[in-house]
């Protein structure tokens, strides 16, 4: 448009009512296209890239994969657990033989008499070492380090799961929040409405001289408080995006809209099922029990130190005054040394005395033992006073929300027939905004109570897996 205005400014005359409508129209373009959508401003992105990128379309199970990508708390859960895997393939390789290369030269200065050496502790003026070497240490200590470790990552695993389970219901409460949201402000949308036509009502009967001017400021009154409601409830729905946004999108995109499966709740399985789903799949009390074993195994560790440990090495090379397979011939006897060899040998440590820091480590590992129990124990009395609970916050939610949809419903027709009461001249304008304050309330509970029946689903599942 803007374009068409220019073009025709410049090959026809205008008259000064005809370039006054052309500015006119050529100010109505400009400000038309200065006007962008608020959620493609606070993403940051402008029309023409918001009409190549339409809104991205999330599920719950949408925002829970992404989450786990960029959650610091549950990625630092999975890093752990990979620590732990390595710390289990190390302490599994102290108990296996390991092989090495070894070369070196050994140089020492010489009393100038060939084969004299002026070190008594070398062989010669030049020695050789080329040599692998095989050496492997037997102890009951590497043993017991190695079973710890795989209690540790038994344990880091469990708790990468209740990162992973406790991420679930932080991005269930924002996903729902935004659903709940959307649905509050759309209610305060239709209340607003209904304000505004109550309003224009009072008016015609007051022109009309069925009501008095009372009734009109009420109902001026109630329509601006929905004006009121209806902005905070766009501000809450902007919130409840930008949380989400921050979990789920590395970018901080807002440009998203999520998918409302509120009106389909999950049957709730009966406690029976629940108690064997929390016995065979609670993490934290794997937690606990993993923790239990590694503190047991720490006390082995600190037990072994006072047993004696055997070390065995296997070198096969050269270690020889020529860096040679075949030394020399000897001129006399004729005989030719062979360099290449074999060589072992076997130490055998037994311990005797450092100041009490063997038996300074078992008593730490009988402490972190004895914590490791009570810890276990607090996580089984956790875990059944939690079952209960939950189970019965889930359960009280789920039984709610018949009762919730069906007062909505009522709310609803009761302001129809109050409404039609009062142009009858039958009610007073204050059961005319009573009516409409309890149907707002009344939407806003049921919304709430599906929320809230989802949150408490998400809670149980923290401690049974998914049901």
């Amino acid at each position: 448009m803007l374009w068409l205005v220019v073009k025709n400014m410049q090959t026809s005359r205008l008259s000064n009512g005809g370039f006054a409508a052309a500015l006119l129209v050529m100010s109505f373009a400009l400000s038309a296209s200065a006007q962008t959508n608020p959620n493609q401003v606070a993403a940051g992105t402008s029309g023409d890239q918001a009409a190549s990128n339409p809104p991205l379309t999330l599920t719950l199970q949408d925002a829970l994969e992404r989450a786990r990508r960029i959650n610091p708390e549950y990625r630092a859960a999975v890093t752990e657990l990979g620590v732990a895997k390595e710390d289990r393939v190390q302490s599994r390789a102290a108990l296996l033989p390991s092989v090495n290369y070894n070369s070196s030269l050994i140089y020492t200065q010489g009393q100038g008499v060939p084969g004299t050496v002026r070190y008594v502790a070398n062989n010669g003026v030049h020695e050789y070492m080329s040599q692998g070497n095989a050496h492997q240490d037997l102890s009951l200590q590497n043993i017991a380090e190695y079973r710890r470790t795989v209690a540790a990552e038994a344990a880091a695993r469990a708790k990468s799961e209740i990162a992973a389970r406790g991420l679930v219901v932080t991005v269930v409460q924002a996903y729902y929040g935004l659903v709940v949201a959307q649905q509050k402000y759309a209610t305060a949308q239709r209340a607003a409405a209904e304000a505004q036509r109550f309003f224009d009502i009072s008016q015609k009967l007051e022109k009309g001289g069925e009501v008095a001017h009372s009734d009109v400021i009420k109902a001026q009154i109630q329509f601006q408080q929905q004006q009121r409601d209806l902005q905070q409830a766009e501000l809450e729905m902007n919130r409840s995006r930008v949380e989400l946004a921050v979990l789920v999108f590395p970018d901080f995109n807002q440009n998203f809209s999520v998918v409302d499966d509120l009106p389909l709740p999950e049957p709730l399985p009966a406690f029976a099922e629940v108690q064997t789903a929390a016995a065979n799949k609670n993490p934290e009390l794997r937690a606990a029990l993993a923790g239990l074993q590694a503190a047991k195994q720490e006390v082995a560790v600190a037990w072994n130190g006072f047993l004696p440990s055997l070390s065995v090495d296997y070198f096969y090379g050269i270690d020889a005054n020529q860096f040679a397979v075949h030394g020399p011939t000897d001129p006399v006897t004729g005989f030719r040394q062979r360099n290449l060899g074999y060589a072992a040998t076997a130490t055998l440590q037994f311990p005797v005395w450092n100041w009490g820091a063997n038996r300074s480590k078992v008593k730490q590992a009988d402490l972190r033992r004895d914590q490791a129990k009570v810890e276990l124990s607090f996580a089984q009395r956790q875990l059944l006073g939690n079952l209960r609970t939950f189970y019965d916050e889930a359960q009280t939610a789920r039984a709610q929300l018949e009762s919730l949809s069906q007062s909505a419903e009522l709310a609803a027709e009761s302001l129809r027939l109050t409404t039609l009461r009062y142009q009858a001249g039958e009610v007073s304008v204050l059961e005319v905004v009573d009516a409409q304050n309890t149907l707002t309330s009344a939407r806003n509970a049921f919304h709430d109570g599906q929320v809230r029946f989802r949150i408490a689903m998400a809670n149980l599942q923290t401690l049974t897996g998914n049901l």
